[in-house]
């Protein structure tokens, strides 16, 4: 009988060893990962993104720099400064850094050698509203959003777009095509690896849809994602979908929520996935960035 009790006792033991297993293989963290601050030495950070090798570069906008995370040695250095108070940042295939130079209204494109050219600065013969976030398209195309956000170190008059909307720019070109003009407040914007979907944020809407991309750079078939709007956005390679905001919302493909990352700062402003495997999350929250080890990888231009 005794002999019975710690058998039963001992298949017991084994399921819930399994059970525990198999959560841990479902979710997107690696075992036993929680958010870890790397630095708190920023007024605000903001855009980061990460090259082909995983270094991690984000801004500090009120202090006009752009900062790199190096995935070799985990240090932290100055990569640019002044940089046009750049907002969200993107990588290109051929190692540019795509920055949103707030200052003046425009796109610009950074040389690894920190080199800049501006490519865009107006649509149409007038003012941006202030790009704020851009994604790159497996084939060089790009989206950008552009709110309209009143800034003090601006000079110049009110908003000349009549719209806060979505735009396309089209590989090796300077013009660009308006895609979406009827959102409340584009921000956050990320794309699907193979190009074909796309995922906008309209924080002020709180609410983020998904596009289906066609090959001229156009934007169809419009739906509902979620019922949050974010600042920054990333996804990785299930096709979850990271929002940002009050910490960092999960939600999987279909738009259901999946998981929360509580960061205690009061703002979270952007993330991507970076490092030598790129499985790791990296946040920028307000005056911080961390980091935590994820199971799931970054994909595509992050």
């Amino acid at each position: 009988m005794q002999s019975a009790v710690v058998f039963a006792l001992l298949l017991l033991v084994i399921s819930c060893t399994a059970s525990v297993a198999a959560a841990g293989e479902n979710s997107i963290f690696a075992t036993g990962a929680t958010p870890e601050k790397i630095s708190s030495d920023f007024l605000f950070s903001e855009g980061c993104s990460s090259d082909a090798h995983g270094n991690v570069y984000f801004t500090d906008q009120p202090n006009d720099r752009i900062m790199k995370w190096d995935a070799a040695d985990g240090k932290i250095t100055t990569f640019m400064q002044p940089c046009g108070r750049s907002n969200g940042t993107c990588f290109d295939s051929h190692g540019n850094l795509w920055a949103c130079a707030d200052e003046k209204n425009a796109l610009w494109k950074i040389a690894p050698d920190g080199k800049y050219t501006v490519v865009i600065a107006d649509y149409k013969g007038k003012l941006l509203n202030g790009p704020n976030d851009v994604w790159i398209r497996p084939d060089g195309g790009m989206y950008l959003t552009d709110p309209y956000y009143q800034r003090d170190y601006w000079h110049r008059g009110p908003i000349e777009q009549e719209c806060q909307g979505v735009y396309y720019l089209p590989p090796g070109k300077t013009e660009l095509t308006l895609v979406a003009s009827d959102l409340t407040k584009p921000n956050g914007i990320i794309g699907t690896p193979n190009g074909r979907t796309l995922y906008v944020s309209d924080i002020q809407g709180k609410k983020t849809y998904v596009y289906d991309i066609q090959k001229d750079g156009s934007i169809t078939h419009k739906k509902l994602f979620c019922e949050l709007g974010s600042d920054g956005m990333t996804i990785d390679s299930e096709g979850n979908v990271y929002l940002t905001g009050k910490g960092v919302t999960v939600f999987d493909k279909t738009g259901k929520q999946i998981e929360h990352i509580d960061v205690p700062e009061d703002w979270t402003g952007n993330i991507c996935f970076g490092g030598r495997d790129r499985h790791t999350l990296f946040i920028t929250a307000s005056k911080s960035i961390y980091k935590v080890a994820m199971r799931v990888k970054g994909v595509g231009s992050q």
